[in-house]
């Protein structure tokens, strides 16, 4: 299973718009049964997913966010998954290695981990290890450190930078912050090419709309795959320069990767 350019939140009880997933073509999309639904529609929002994902054309990647641990819904949704057409699982706001082990033995499904708390963020490195993919929740986190949010993101780019590690250390994807301002294109470009300099590998989406500009953000420009190719190519020549800078073994690592994110030969 590919670690996903983007990953669009549908709320679970919102079965006409999980069934419109395929037009918008995400990388992976992920029904949501926790910030997405009120306490009072948890049941239903429940059954309308399970019944939504099994409609789901072949070809999608699906996950279902289920509730966090700690709460009284979350036994029922990991149920529910289990019986589902999902082929794996998000897990909100994960503290302890604990909660991974348990939903590892009842699913057995790939988990893409919410980092998005205090003490979630301080066990990133732990956490990380038993995932597929962890995401970092920039909302939920400077709520439970107590911050303020700004434009800037200042006060998010430790345990933004501190996710992102933990993943490159456990060898997993990382799936950036979302932004909230749904509709303001021009916040989603900044913020993702700020994560991808970071070393992000995709996004989360919280509209349609910006499923396209995630793609856009984590795939390699043609200009980019030309270089990459040119260093690769002066590695194997033993030309020291490539557009006036010097290749050593650390460019061609990062020629090389840049190659696999856009899924191209040298």
């Amino acid at each position: 299973m590919n670690v996903p350019r983007s990953l669009l939140f549908v709320p679970g009880n919102r079965p006409e718009m999980i069934a419109k997933v395929p037009r918008w073509s995400p990388d992976a999309v992920a029904v949501d049964l926790e910030d997405a639904v009120a306490a009072g529609d948890k049941d239903d929002a429940r059954e309308a997913a399970v019944r939504a994902v099994a409609e789901l054309p072949a070809g999608v990647q699906i996950f279902v966010r289920v509730n966090a641990t700690a709460t009284s819904w979350h036994a029922d949704d990991v149920a529910a998954v289990a019986g589902s057409a999902a082929h794996g699982v998000v897990l909100p706001k994960l503290e302890d290695p604990a909660q991974l082990a348990d939903l590892a033995g009842r699913l057995g499904l790939p988990v893409i981990g919410g980092l998005e708390t205090v003490r979630g963020v301080a066990r990133c490195r732990e956490l990380a290890a038993g995932c597929l993919a962890v995401y970092f929740g920039a909302e939920d986190y400077i709520a439970s450190i107590g911050g303020r949010r700004t434009s800037g993101g200042l006060e998010v780019l430790h345990a933004r930078s501190e996710v992102v590690l933990a993943a490159a250390l456990a060898g997993v994807g990382a799936l950036d912050q979302a932004v909230v301002a749904a509709r303001d294109t021009d916040a989603f470009r900044v913020d993702s090419a700020a994560g991808r300099d970071l070393g992000y590998d995709g996004k989360i989406c919280i509209h349609p709309s910006q499923v396209a500009l995630a793609h856009e953000a984590f795939t390699p420009t043609d200009e980019e795959v030309a270089h990459a190719r040119a260093v690769i190519e002066a590695g194997r020549s033993g030309v020291g320069v490539v557009d006036g800078e010097m290749v050593d073994d650390v460019h061609l690592r990062m020629a090389a990767a840049v190659l696999q994110r856009a899924g191209v030969d040298a």
